[in-house]
């Protein structure tokens, strides 16, 4: 009986074996896709996004220079984005050079749950644009759809605050396009969020090394 039951153990085995080695193809299968599909995703930006990357980059640098700051948001994945690009602004990308002054307005949680419940919200980031913004500063809003409700009563805020626009957002451009609430609308080549998160960050990381270029390119204290 215990022999028996060993050569069944091993014959488990074999096919956890197979079967395991089976997943592992088809598994590297999908992941190749995905690779080869964000790769297409890219070819689409690249021809289309860098005129939009490059005037963002222009603009973001011109209102640093002038003194002004940078106020960024979106919601979940988008809200991410908007962090990290403050942290490569307010630390550093490439270069070693002073901090610079860009502001999220999705991190602070108590004042978003105290907007949010006081105001509703779809008012948690206009709400801090009338706090923090002053006219000239340029405003980043961030929405894959190009139609979250928060993000575009930011932008109306903005408009009435006198600053600066850039959307981030799909193909469609949703109704940060229909409105026509952006001075600089850099619509990402693709309806499926997760195609046009990976592109938004990637415009983000050209965005910071384009304006350590434009403000630092004559300091020799450079970190590659």
């Amino acid at each position: 009986m215990y022999e028996n039951n060993n050569n069944n153990n091993n014959n488990n085995n074999d096919r956890l074996i197979t079967n395991s080695s089976t997943s592992y193809e088809h598994y590297a299968h999908i992941a190749l896709d995905y690779i080869s599909r964000s790769r297409n995703n890219l070819a689409k930006f690249e021809k289309k996004c860098v005129y939009q990357v490059n005037e963002t980059a222009i603009a973001a640098a011109e209102c640093l220079k002038r003194g002004g700051k940078i106020l960024i948001c979106g919601n979940g994945g988008s809200a991410s984005d908007a962090l990290h690009i403050a942290a490569e602004l307010v630390g550093r990308f490439k270069m070693e050079r002073r901090g610079l002054c860009c502001i999220t307005l999705n991190e602070n949680i108590s004042s978003i749950t105290a907007i949010g419940n006081d105001y509703g919200y779809d008012k948690v980031f206009s709400r801090q644009l009338e706090a923090f913004a002053a006219p000239g500063d340029l405003f980043i809003g961030i929405s894959t759809s190009g139609s979250s409700k928060n993000i575009i009563n930011a932008f109306y805020r903005a408009k009435e605050l006198n600053l600066k626009t850039v959307g981030f957002c799909g193909i469609d451009g949703g109704e940060m396009k229909r409105q026509n609430l952006c001075d600089i609308l850099l619509a990402v080549p693709s309806a499926e969020t997760s195609r046009i998160q990976e592109m938004h960050i990637l415009a983000g990381h050209i965005v910071c090394k384009l304006i350590e270029e434009i403000l630092f390119s004559g300091d020799n204290n450079q970190n590659e």
